[in-house]
């Protein structure tokens, strides 16, 4: 099942783990909007600075340390995601408490390990 994913914190760098996210969602054939801090392109994908109104979102991907979230979560909560995803060193408890509070899940994993076990 294809599970359109918000990945907020990417980067146009190939060597930020979520450039590799993206490019890993996209292979698995999952529909990719990626959010970063510079207007910029992933491969064809486009990286948007702007809270964009995005229906149907199934999982939003962190790649945003903690303190730096803090501007999204209305913005998350909002979109009724089923799960929000904190790779390793995003892990948020004030964010997953707000998720939990609003029946979305939290998941501390790390994206690219999800989609290589086949467990995303």
């Amino acid at each position: 099942m294809k599970k359109k994913t918000l990945v907020i914190g990417a980067s146009d760098n190939i060597e930020r783990y979520s450039n590799k996210a993206v490019k890993k969602l996209t292979d698995y054939g999952h529909p990719v909007i990626a959010i970063g801090n510079k207007k910029t392109f992933i491969d064809d994908i486009p990286i948007y600075k702007e809270h964009l109104k995005i229906d149907d979102v199934d999982t939003v991907t962190l790649y945003l340390n903690p303190q730096r979230q803090k501007e999204y979560y209305d913005y998350i909560l909002s979109l009724h995601p089923k799960r929000i995803i904190f790779n390793p060193g995003t892990e948020n408890r004030e964010l997953a408490d707000l998720a939990v509070k609003n029946n979305i899940e939290p998941v501390e994993a790390c994206t690219l390990v999800l989609l290589s076990t086949g467990q995303y």
